[in-house]
């Protein structure tokens, strides 16, 4: 019998890329890699002068078996003539294929001997079952005259038909040598043990000289008999097969090997092989991974597996205790496992910063190689990938194992991109491996989502500065480019900036943009006698996320004249809408004579132009100076002491005031009245500030600050005001509160309101409204520099409906020449008889919010 594959084998005979040894009773020939791989292998048998190809029948009918793994060609062969003990053998191997221009063919002639032999040699190899069996008498001039197949039924057949039948049978000096294919008609299957078993038992018959002779003969091979685990093949033979054993016997020799070839114990121990005998079985145990058999990779369903195959050889030399006779049994069983799945895993070792992707692909054995990678943009081969500056490679490791890598930078277009937030970007790759099975071009893909989050986004920067006109604004773009919308600040509300109302450039990584100060889209914060303090704001929106990317607040002097006084008794003045008045129109706006009204007006100003001697205008003289003055102001339809829920106009004064010195005109400062965070015009002489605050208990020790607002209060928990002039050390002046109320909203103009303090007195309909006494001591130096009362928390209500849980507390305070003790001074609730009031404006404070506790009981 004869071997063909491709492995290394002991002390060959080379043919010229071929090798064959001896081993035992089997001829094995050995083809290298380059000659096997990829090659079209055909295989005759040469007898003499003829040339038998060897088809698959005839092949198991002369002992020539194959088997192919993916990177080579394995074949045993036996010859249709056989010998006892030598055998000349001769073999033509022709290839074609995988860059053979032609035909290559090789002639190889070995002569092996084997004088060894049992009285029965059982082979089961690959593809077929022997038996060689010696009778005990001579087999020379006898030939064989019909065969009797035992299936277990018998069925009768002459030598020619079953060889016709392919089937083969043969007769040496001293020995029967039958031959069968496996799964053939007149063999059958039996389980011996647990063991499936395929059989061939017949009766050959022979005409001899006034005789009739008969050999029974049969052979039994193992089909089944295996235990896979993850790491172990446990393959288990029948000890005692009764096919071939029909009395006692004892086993003389157990040999284990692989191809063929038999192994030593200290062979077995280092490749971990074991080989035992139980009392029914023979076991041979064979570590998954083994150097002498091989991984292969498949793709059932597009999902990644792998087999492990190996060929182990048990052969076995036993004795019947009857007839004496020896048996040897020799299996070539070559093994798969089932398939494994080994999902490859995906790898991602990435430092953010540096904004590459860096994907491990693997594990793969030798036989998978990548073909080609889906983006969401197209299919891009291995080379592409690299022409592209991907950075792929392939990784091979000493176990034969591959991986492979894959870099992709962020700034690809096949990278997603988005963002969650303003300041975070996440990239996004997804792909799909394109993987290819060698040598069978078998295709399987790998899908694969790569994701990372980096904060790398810069956001858009402003930056902005005035001359005597203009506004002039710089947008600096982000990372992001011109991702963004200006939006400008508009009667309180944003709108997109208006390109044909301003001047804007833009240059690709600026924005430039010209704002007048007197543009729809700024504000009026203060007025001075000879400027005024106006601001723009600027917002960057993300759309469609409608994210505050940046904003800007410019404000600015510009200048400009407020009051003009000229020597002819003329006066001209301007009056100025302001952020703190947004409710004014200033059409409305009269001098103190209602009838005068502006000769010019828009919705930001109102232009007066009139005569000293007219509208209402004052004179006073004093130290030689001849002084005129007059009121810009809305004035209201109702008493002004009224309660403010009935209040609509805002609340809007400015004093014009003109000073003559003998020939010499001058243009004094106005005073607007002003509210705690009103803008305010320079007074010239200076200026007194009033400032409101709510203590924290009745001792008045201690207060809330700013950032301690919102204060939470519950219902009717008192609320302990206290209001001050500040930096005045001037004991001749008073402060007393005018009037006191409280709002909903900040404004204090808002309706509804509740009158706590008027005309100086507690509002009797609020019988929790109390004033506290005022003495020295190391904070408060002058008494009558202070105001305190009380008010029990309370909130605003419609139909016994909770309108808002807080309030804001304003109120306006004077100041009185205590010299003069007829007028306000005469007491905080005294009548109004002769005011002396030593400024021309009510200080305007509030207090706020306070809101009122969820825990609180209504009563």
């Amino acid at each position: 019998m004869v071997q063909v594959n491709w492995q290394n084998v002991l002390n060959p005979r080379n043919y010229g890329g071929l090798k064959s040894e001896c081993l035992w009773n089997i001829m094995r020939l050995t083809l290298d890699e380059a000659l096997a791989v990829g090659s079209q292998l055909e295989i005759a048998a040469i007898n003499g002068t003829d040339i038998i190809p060897l088809s698959p029948t005839l092949a198991a009918q002369c002992g020539y078996s194959m088997d192919s793994d993916p990177w080579g060609t394995q074949k045993s062969l036996c010859p249709c003539w056989a010998a006892d003990e030598t055998f000349n053998l001769g073999l033509r191997i022709q290839m074609y294929g995988d860059g053979l221009s032609k035909k290559v063919q090789h002639d190889v002639t070995e002569t092996c001997s084997y004088s060894r032999w049992a009285s029965r040699e059982i082979l089961c190899d690959r593809n077929y079952m022997e038996v060689r069996c010696q009778p005990s008498w001579s087999l020379q001039k006898s030939h064989i005259w019909k065969m009797t197949f035992h299936t277990p039924d018998s069925k009768v057949m002459v030598l020619k038909d079953a060889h016709r039948a392919g089937y083969g049978a043969m007769t040496t000096p001293t020995r029967l040598v039958l031959r069968s294919p496996y799964n053939m008609p007149e063999t059958y299957a039996e389980e011996v043990a647990g063991v499936p078993m395929e059989v061939f038992s017949v009766s050959t018959y022979y005409k001899q000289v006034r005789r009739l002779a008969i050999i029974v003969s049969a052979a039994a091979c193992p089909t089944g008999g295996l235990v896979f685990t993850d790491e172990v093949i446990t393959w288990y033979v029948p000890r005692r097969i009764p096919p071939l054993i029909s009395s006692a016997f004892k086993i003389l020799e157990t040999h284990m090997g692989i191809n063929g070839q038999r192994l030593d114990k200290t062979m077995m121990a280092i490749r971990r092989y074991k080989l035992s005998i139980t009392e029914s079985h023979v076991v041979i145990e064979l570590p998954v991974g083994s150097p002498d058999g091989y991984y292969k990779s498949h793709a059932p369903d597009y999902s990644y597996h792998i087999t492990y195959t190996v060929e182990p050889m048990l052969e076995l030399l036993w004795r019947a205790e009857d007839t004496r006779a020896d048996t040897r049994y020799k299996v070539l069983f070559p093994i798969t496992t089932p398939l494994m799945p080994r999902p490859p895993h995906v790898t991602e070792s990435r430092v953010p910063e540096q904004k590459v992707f860096n994907v491990l692909l693997g594990t793969f054995l030798h036989d998978v190689s990548l073909l080609n990678i889906t983006f969401t943009t197209g299919v891009l081969t291995v080379t592409e990938c690299n022409a592209r500056g991907f950075d792929f490679q392939e990784h091979r490791f000493a176990n034969s194992s591959k991986t492979f890598s894959l870099q992709v930078p962020f700034s690809d277009e096949v990278v997603l991109k988005h963002n969650p937030n303003p300041l975070t970007t996440v990239y996004f790759l997804p792909l799909v491996f394109g993987l290819l099975i060698l040598p069978e071009q078998i295709p399987f893909p790998h899908p694969a989502e790569l994701e990372a989050s980096l904060e790398d986004v810069v956001l858009p920067t402003t930056t902005g500065f005035c001359d005597q006109d203009n506004f002039y604004i710089s947008v600096k773009y982000g990372s992001q480019g011109d991702n963004f919308q200006i939006m400008m600040l508009h009667a309180g509300s944003w709108r997109e900036l208006d390109t044909e109302l301003y001047s804007l450039t833009d240059n690709n990584t600026h924005v430039s943009i010209v704002v007048p100060y007197t543009a729809p889209d700024t504000v009026f914060e203060t007025v001075q006698s000879d400027s005024i303090r106006a601001r723009v704001d600027l917002l960057l929106l993300e759309t469609p996320n409608m994210w505050q990317l940046n904003d800007l607040s410019l404000a600015c002097y510009f200048p400009l004249t407020m009051t003009e006084c000229y020597p002819n008794g003329t006066v001209t003045a301007l009056a100025v809408k302001v952020e703190s008045v947004r409710n004014l129109n200033p059409k409305y706006l009269t001098l103190s004579d209602q009838s005068c009204k502006p000769v010019f007006s828009n919705d930001r100003f109102a232009f007066f132009s009139f005569s000293l001697n007219s509208c209402g205008t004052t004179r006073t003289f004093f130290d030689n100076v001849m002084a005129y003055e007059n009121e810009i102001a809305m004035h209201h339809s109702m008493g002004k002491h009224q309660s403010r829920k009935g209040l609509i106009n805002p609340d809007y004064r400015h004093t014009v005031s003109c000073y003559y010195l003998v020939n010499d005109t001058e243009t004094m400062a106005f005073r607007t009245r002003p509210r705690n965070s009103d803008p305010k015009a320079d007074p010239g002489v200076g200026q007194l500030v009033v400032q409101m605050r709510l203590a924290q208990e009745v001792s008045y020790d201690l207060f809330y600050q700013t950032e301690d607002y919102p204060v939470v209060k519950y219902l009717q928990q008192p609320l302990y005001f206290e209001v001050e002039l500040m930096w005045s050390t001037d004991p001749r002046i008073a402060l007393v509160l005018e009037n006191c109320w409280a709002t909903l909203h900040e404004d204090r103009t808002t309706l509804p309101s509740w009158d706590l303090i008027v005309k100086r007195c507690e509002n009797l309909d609020d019988r929790y409204i109390v004033f506290h006494p005022v003495v020295a001591d190391a904070r408060i130096h002058i008494p009558a520099h202070v105001k305190r009362f009380s008010v029990k928390m309370f909130t605003f209500t419609t139909d016994e409906t909770v309108l808002k849980e807080q309030i804001f507390v304003h109120c306006d305070a004077d100041l009185c020449d205590t010299t003069k003790p007829d007028g306000i001074c005469s007491g905080q609730c005294a009548s109004p008889l002769g005011t002396q009031s030593l400024s021309n404006q009510l200080h305007q404070i509030s207090s706020g919010p306070i809101l009122l506790s969820d825990s609180s009981n209504f009563v």
